[in-house]
């Protein structure tokens, strides 16, 4: 016996689109920012990563820095190793955990942070040119709803 499919919703066939515009948004995305840092010998998972350690309140485990970002801990590490291997970041002493140091930015890497978003400002500038303010709010709200609710699976699966 099959089972007969669900009809989606209104709501839900809107957020199918949403999440196929997601998709490919998601990929232009990361092509544009490899674009953009690629004279700076970044790659757009690098920067993210250094963006990560620059926006933490405090130097954070590589686990933490993954935590963060949403990706995998495994992931992560093998960019820090890259990052720390061209002097951009390096390990600091955990005084909580022996083995999980901390990942800090060396001045080299704060330099190449810098620089990373001067040209960022420049190209966002022009990409949200003829772009409401309010607009981008609301689907940045939206975005941190369907996240938050995505979230909420996520836990539930863990502890499952």
């Amino acid at each position: 016996m099959t089972k007969t499919p669900v009809d989606r919703t209104e709501p839900a066939e809107a957020l199918t689109n949403l999440i196929l515009t997601l998709f490919r948004v998601n990929n232009r995305t990361l092509a544009w920012g490899d674009r953009l840092m690629a004279p700076l010998g970044l790659t757009s998972a690098r920067w993210q990563v250094l963006g990560s350690i620059a926006y933490a309140e405090r130097p954070q485990p590589v686990a933490w820095l993954a935590r963060d970002l949403g990706v995998s801990r495994q992931n992560v590490q093998r960019i820090v190793n890259d990052l720390r291997r061209d002097g951009i970041v390096a390990y600091a002493p955990n005084p909580h955990h022996l083995r999980a140091h901390l990942v800090v930015m060396t001045e080299t890497g704060q330099h190449i942070y810098d620089a990373a978003i001067h040209r960022y400002n420049a190209e966002v500038n022009a990409l949200a040119d003829g772009l409401s303010a309010a607009k981008i709010e609301t689907a940045h709200h939206i975005l941190r709803c369907l996240h938050s609710k995505l979230e909420g699976d996520d836990h539930a699966q863990e502890s499952s």
